[in-house]
């Protein structure tokens, strides 16, 4: 398993270095049985330090947890706490996945944009000179092809609020998301 730790604008030394790699190693052979690379990111955010973690499995699903406090390996260490937790939660799912899928999880190329929202022309009337959108950044994703079931797994796991997928019965793009209610909605065309 690669690691990647790294920190925005600190010094991460060998013990941390050293600790993270024990721990998550120990955490992911209860659950995961095979994550391909692991990258744990630590900044500082006013008095307390940041932990971002995200593991990749070899299945092509991720998963991510973030956690602050006042020292820093209390924060790797709450951050792995998180993630522990998710995996464990989703533990026999993913045993079983890894059973049924021996191939990693097929991806298409997509395009992502991200759109100036209406709140920065505040001082413009309200109604455009035209109706297309101003772009503000392109890049490139990702699409998984999932089953709907793993979608919402991933969906969690990641800690998104929504996740475009294509579902592998019907080869159509599809899109779980996460309620105002707490309940997950499937948006199947």
């Amino acid at each position: 398993m690669r690691y990647q730790i790294t920190g925005k604008q600190i010094d991460v030394g060998a013990a941390l270095q050293t600790h993270v790699q024990t721990e998550l190693t120990e955490m992911l052979s209860k659950y995961a049985g095979r994550p391909t690379d692991a990258t744990v990111t630590f900044s500082k955010s006013a008095h307390e330090y940041v932990c971002e973690a995200i593991v990749h499995l070899s299945t092509g699903l991720t998963a991510t947890a973030k956690a602050h406090q006042t020292e820093i390996y209390a924060a790797f260490d709450a951050c792995c706490e998180k993630m522990d937790k998710q995996l464990r939660r989703y533990k026999r799912r993913l045993k079983d996945h890894h059973k049924e899928r021996t191939s990693p999880v097929e991806l298409f190329g997509a395009s992502s944009y991200i759109l100036a929202s209406a709140a920065e022309d505040a001082g413009e009337e309200a109604e455009p000179e035209t109706l297309q959108p101003i772009i503000v950044a392109e890049m490139q994703t990702s699409i998984p092809s999932l089953s709907v079931g793993e979608a919402v797994m991933q969906m969690e796991l990641a800690g998104a609020p929504v996740l475009v997928f294509r579902n592998e019965k019907k080869d159509e793009v599809n899109v779980v998301y996460r309620r105002d209610d707490g309940n997950i909605g499937w948006i199947d065309p």
